[in-house]
Parts: structure tokens; sequence; C-alpha cells
């Protein structure tokens, strides 16, 4: 038999003080140390950070994609829907939720005037899905005698409807847009094969641009509960120019007497022959001077003048603030489309200037197409403006034209004027219907009063 003896009990320190805890009297326990503390952070001031709950941004994502999902769904529940949808209009969905609604607190109650209510109703709806059902197969050709007219002008077209199917079609209704306005026709039943016309007029007593079309047929009850509408042809633009006059004979002589005129920029090719000067490399030889050179005994070569080619800037105000009505804005415009197709005539650079940008002026189609496109503004750019951003953009003009109201006084006139340099002509036209024509002087710069566009041919040969 094995007797354990215990080890001897180190003596603790002196004075009594208990020494280390052995194994078995409490402490960690024998061979794992003590781990030191861990120093406390200081907290931040503001309090602690929130954290996110764990799965918080899965659920997020996956609601995401939840919301996704289901407007996915109901785009495709409602494209498939539309062709239903689509035929209901106000009073028919007016009385479905009625019907419905008399429907199921009529049963609930068990009010027999409800559901008799709700009967009729049902049968108002099922006896107009008799009046669009069926499929319609029109051929429908939309046609304008012409595209582009002027003021005054009378502009006709004309529609045809084939029925190319193979049994009769029943009569239903066609609508034309024309503008802001709407045309209404009745198309009759037409058999297999058969056709119908209807020819139309357009009023063009202003100048724009029409939107003529699309046509549409729509076929529904008496009751306007449902309604069927087909598109058959594309928009049409229909333009109305603004009236001009030919200017030939009259128009802008200083235009003509501008052509070929000597400006103070030397050149050594040109036309306008100025002076000799001795000759340096890089000339040409073909305009060496050679009786001058024999005589003088050096190369002497001749020196020209650049010529002006005359470029005529057009800065049109069509801003409602420069003028007292909008016929003044209609004469102005038509004053301006004028000149401007007299310089194109005439072969010459043309800028038209307005309050809304730069007008297209390489033909005089383009011109007068942007002119019946120019729509008044009231907020931007007066005639000064518009001359100033003109002088900017051809700093070569030779002759500049404002066009304005009434409205501008001779201060904000002058104003004007003085954005284009010395060397460049510069004629105020004011616009004002009624009056009489008459040619002033306001600081220096031609004023034309034109009351009427007749009087511009005239006006221009005072000029």
């Amino acid at each position: 038999m094995t007797t354990i003896v215990a080890p001897p009990r180190p003596p603790g320190p002196p004075g009594g003080t208990p020494g280390p805890p052995q194994p078995g009297q409490g402490g960690p326990p024998a061979g794992r140390p003590k781990k030191p503390a861990k120093p406390k952070r200081p907290k931040k001031e503001g309090g602690s950070k929130r954290r996110r709950p764990r799965g918080h941004w899965e659920r997020r994502v996956n609601l995401k994609r939840l919301v996704t999902a289901t407007a996915g769904l109901i785009q495709r529940a409602w494209g498939f829907t539309a062709p239903v949808t689509s035929v209901i209009r106000a009073p028919g969905w007016v009385a479905l939720a009625v019907g419905l609604v008399a429907f199921v607190v009529g049963g609930r109650l068990g009010w027999a005037e409800l559901v008799v209510v709700w009967i009729a109703l049902a049968s108002m709806l099922v006896a107009a899905v008799v009046f669009v059902l069926g499929r319609t197969s029109y051929q429908v050709a939309l046609d304008l005698a012409r595209l582009r007219v002027t003021v005054g002008e009378e502009a006709f077209g004309e529609i045809a409807i084939t029925n190319p199917s193979r049994r009769a079609l029943l009569p239903s209704d066609a609508t034309l847009a024309v503008g802001e306005g709407l045309a209404t026709f009745r198309i009759p039943r037409l058999a297999a094969g058969a056709s119908h016309s209807e020819s139309f007029r357009i009023p063009t007593q202003r100048r724009t641009v029409l939107s003529v079309g699309p046509v549409r047929s729509s076929r529904g009850d008496a009751l306007g509960l449902l309604r069927r509408e087909v598109t058959w042809t594309d928009v049409h633009e229909l333009f109305v120019h603004p009236l001009t006059v030919n200017l030939d004979g009259s128009s802008a002589g200083f235009l003509r007497d501008l052509e070929g005129t000597p400006t103070d920029d030397l050149s050594s090719s040109d036309v306008s022959f100025h002076a000799l000067r001795e000759y340096v490399p890089g000339d040409d030889r073909r305009h060496i001077h050679w009786k001058t050179s024999a005589r003088i005994g050096r190369f002497m070569v001749r020196q020209f003048e650049e010529t002006r080619r005359s470029h005529l800037v057009v800065a049109l105000s069509s801003n409602l603030a420069d003028y007292g009505s909008e016929d003044e804005l209609e004469l102005a415009i038509s004053a301006g489309a004028s000149l401007g197709l007299q310089a194109i005539k005439e072969g010459k650079d043309l800028t038209v200037m307005t309050s809304g940008g730069v007008l297209r002026s390489q033909t005089g189609m383009r011109l007068l197409d942007d002119c019946s496109r120019l729509e008044p503004v009231r907020d931007r750019n007066l005639i000064a403006d518009v001359a100033a951003a003109a002088s900017v953009r051809v700093p070569d003009a030779s002759v500049a034209v404002l066009l304005a109201g009434s409205t501008p006084s001779p201060h904000q006139i002058r104003a004007a004027a003085v954005h284009f340099p010395v060397d460049v002509a510069v004629v105020v036209v004011r616009c004002v219907p009624g009056i009489e024509l008459a040619r002033k002087t306001l600081g220096g710069t031609p004023l034309l009063e034109l009351g009427g566009l007749t009087d511009l041919a005239k006006g221009m040969r005072a000029l």
C-alpha cells in the first residue's frame, strides 16, 4: 500500500502576510496565469454609435427586389388589360363603379332597389360591348394638296378611306386633328372593296406651322360608355409662310452700292488696285509691274485693297415687349423675310438673328419655314440684345437692318445701333401698321417708319 504525502507548504512572508494562493485554495487554476485587465476605451462625446441589427441590409435588398418585382408585375398586368381598359370612357367607369357598389351593398343589406340598379347598369355595359366588338380594317390615306402656303391662301386636303376586307364594315366616326382643333366626319357603311373620301379646307389667316393629323376612327355606343379608337395616319406639317413682297429693282440700293466697296485692309491679290511696293521674297511673280521695275531697276509688285462682299444682317426682335401688338410683330417678320429673300436671290451672304436664335437662311424655303415656326417670347432678348448678339456672330457684316415695333424708345434704338462697327451701314425699321411711310434720322442712323408691307419697296429706295 502506497502512501502519498503532500509536499510541505512553503513558509509565508514574514509578518504573517499570506503567501500566494495554492492550488485548490481559490484563484485561477494552476498553470493558467491571470490575464491582465484591458483598459476601458473612453466614450465618445454624443453617445455611442448605434449598430445595425444583423440582417438589416439583407432585409433592405429583399424589400427592394420585392418592390421591383411587384412593379414589373403590375406593368405587365396593365399591358395585358390595356386593350380592354382603353375602350372604357369616363361615363363607363362611373357606371362600373356604381354598379359594383350597388351589387355589394344591395346583396348584403337585401335592398332590391340597389340590385335593380346593378342589373340596369350591367345591361347597359353589356349592350355597349356589342358596339366595340370586331376588328376594323380600313386603309386610310391623308393627302394635302400643298405643304406650304402663304397667309391668306387656301389649303385643301382629302381623306380617302377604303375597305380592303371581304366583309362589310359598320358605320363609324372619324376625327382629324388640325392644330389645336378637331374635325369630325362620318364614315358610312362600306361594302367589301368600297371607298369613301372626304375633302376639307384649312383656314390660314395667321403665320404658323399646323400639325394636320392623325386620322382616327372610333366606334362606340350612344351613351358614351365605351369607345374604341384606331389611329390610321401620321402627322403632316402645313407651313403657313408670312406675307412677303418682291423687292427687285427697288430694294436695297445700298446693298448693291456696297458690293465691291474697298476697305482699309491691304491684300496681295484682289480686284481693286491700290499702289506699288518693292518686291519681297514670297510675293507672287504674276503681280510684278515690269515697266516700273525696268525704269527704276528694282522689282516692284502691285498691291491691292480688299473689297467687301455684302453681308446682310437682319436683327429681328421677337420679344413682344418691343411691339405694341402682335400685328406689329407680324409686319416686322414679313419685312425681314422680304429683305432676306431678296438677299438670297442676289447671292449675298445673309444672317437672320432673332430673340430666339439664328434662322436658317441657306435657301429661301428654309428661311420662310423658320419664319413660320418663329414664336414670340416675353422674357428675354430685346432689340438691343439681338443687335449685340448679331454683331458678335457676324463681325464682317456690311449692312444691318434692325426690326422692331413702336415700343422701343429713341435711346434704346441708338443703344442697339451702336453695337455694330462704324463701317457697317445700320438701318432701323420701325413697324407700326397704319402709319405713313417716313424716313428719319436718329443720331446719324437712318430710321424708316413702315406702316404696311407694300411700302417696303418704296422705303428701301429712299435709303
